[in-house]
């Protein structure tokens, strides 16, 4: 297995870990991970839809079914009429906190197998892949 293979694999055992997650917590994982872009401080929604990687159209339709939930809210900005914000309501923060603390707790488990010095070298590896992404340090508390 090449390395790509790896990764590929790696991505899988997260992807899967993240959707039992957000499955426990009735969540689907693009909800569970807009919830959390917002959680602490509102965004624009076309930053939103870029940082997601989504079109305006999907986050639109991503955050109508969010909405209708009432677990964000859509405010415009004071600075400019134009642009929508996109904030949790309450709910949703407990929400989004909730998401955030789990996967920060089990996601870990992932690696349980390797030894202690290889579990530091990959959080170290992955703090090194964070970094280098560009991930707002916002993001990243």
């Amino acid at each position: 297995m090449g390395y790509g293979d790896k990764l590929f694999w790696l991505s899988v055992l997260i992807q899967r870990r993240y959707a039992q997650i957000c499955a426990e917590l009735d969540l689907t994982p693009m909800q569970a991970t807009l919830l959390c872009a917002i959680k602490d401080e509102p965004k624009r929604m076309t930053y939103l839809a870029a940082s997601l990687g989504m079109t305006k159209n999907a986050l639109s339709q991503l955050v109508d079914r969010t909405e209708r939930r009432d677990l964000v809210n859509r405010v415009g900005s004071d600075q400019d009429r134009r642009v929508i914000m996109l904030g949790v309501t309450p709910t949703g923060k407990v929400l989004a906190d909730a998401v955030y603390a789990e996967t920060a707790d089990r996601l870990p488990d992932i690696a349980k197998n390797l030894t202690p010095d290889d579990q530091r070298d990959l959080e170290r590896v992955a703090t090194t892949v964070v970094d280098a992404a560009d991930v707002p340090a916002s993001a990243r508390s």
